[in-house]
Formats: C-alpha cells, sequence, structure tokens
C-alpha cells in the first residue's frame, strides 16, 4: 500500500489518541538520513508548532546507541509527570555537552531520531512513525550533509544502527510506515506517503 496522506490528516489522528501520561509523546524513528527531521518539523508545524526533541542532541560520537539513560532522565521522566524537560545537548563540532534546553510539557512532544520508538519508550507512547529509506539514499544524503571525509564514520554509525535494529525491530510495531524517499506524486510540504499503516 501507498498512499498520500496530509501531515494535518496526521496532526488530526494524534491529537484524538488519549496519551498513556499527561503528554502525548510521538516517536518519529528510522535509521540516520532517512527524513527524520524534515518530517517532524512538517508534522511540529501541523500540530501548531509542536516542541522536538532531537535524539541527535544526547547521542554523541563515542555513544551512537547507548545514551538513553540520558534521555529518560531529562526527558520522559519528567514530561511523564507534568513537567518540562530539561537536558545538555551534544555539541558535534566541539564534541561536549554546552548549554541547556528546556522543553515545556506541551499537548504533543515529537521526539525525532534513531531509537526513538525502542521498545524502552513505547508504554508511554502516543504514536510512532518509521521513516523508510533505502541504505544507498540514507548514505548519500549523509555523506551530502557531513562531506564525504566522514564515509568511515557513517560506515560505522551504520552498523551500530545496524545492530540495534537486529535487537529491537521497531519497524514491525510502529503505528505508520512512511517512505523517506518516495516517487509517487505529492507536496513534501503538506503531504507524505505512506508504506504501510
Amino acid at each position: 500500500m501507498h498512499a498520500v496522506v496530509t501531515y494535518a490528516q496526521l496532526a488530526a489522528t494524534i491529537l484524538r489518541r488519549t496519551a498513556p501520561i499527561p503528554v502525548r509523546l510521538v516517536a518519529i524513528d528510522g535509521p540516520g538520513g532517512a527524513g527524520k527531521s524534515t518530517f517532524a518539523a512538517r508534522l511540529a508545524t501541523a500540530l501548531g508548532d509542536a516542541p522536538v526533541v532531537h535524539t541527535d542532541d544526547f547521542a554523541s560520537h563515542d555513544e551512537p546507541i547507548q545514551w538513553w539513560p540520558l534521555l529518560e532522565d531529562g526527558v520522559l521522566r519528567p514530561l511523564a509527570a507534568g513537567r518540562p524537560a530539561r537536558f545538555r545537548p551534544y555539541n558535534w563540532h566541539s564534541r561536549r555537552r554546552t548549554g541547556w534546553v528546556e522543553v515545556p510539557p506541551a499537548p504533543v512532544v515529537l521526539i525525532e531520531g534513531v531509537s526513538s520508538a525502542r521498545a524502552a519508550a513505547r508504554g508511554r507512547l502516543t504514536y510512532s512513525v518509521w521513516l523508510q529509506t533505502s541504505r544507498v539514499e540514507r548514505l548519500r544524503r549523509g555523506l551530502e550533509r557531513d562531506g564525504p571525509e566522514l564515509a568511515g564514520f557513517w560506515a560505522d554509525w551504520m552498523a551500530e544502527e545496524d545492530a540495534f535494529y537486529a535487537a529491537d525491530p521497531t519497524v514491525d510495531v510502529v503505528d505508520l510506515v512512511v517512505d523517506g524517499h518516495p516517487r509517487l506524486p505529492h507536496d513534501p510540504e503538506r503531504e507524505f506517503v505512506v508504506i504501510r499503516s
């Protein structure tokens, strides 16, 4: 099934759902370069500028996957209690955590990034999305963004992702699988292409 759906329609679906915690948490998951950040930004707009938390603010060069306790303590637990989230984001250039980010317990908060819909989060999620994009296209996007000199870093990063998703096959349990590199005609600012719902 490939169908065109609007971000406004998805926003309405999310808002109709009852949240298991005071905040509707929506995970936008998928491997690096799949198109998660763009999708999350467009969905956030459709949700009235919902806050977006990026897992890239928690991951680091040394911890591409095993950073979860930082998100748990800084974001998930406070929002589950109806309190603001507060965390120190990782700066990928200086390679250290700097400053503070605060996220209010809004009606909807998007958690965007690799492994955001992992098993440890699922009981608190209102909705989850997976961006499905070919490995070749993801690598092309990554190297276009980061530069060809980071090809080795991307190879290591993708191997870490592969191992994680082999142990936690998130794509099999999300609410929606979206085509991250669609050929079907659509307006990308307003619409996206669904592979499976």
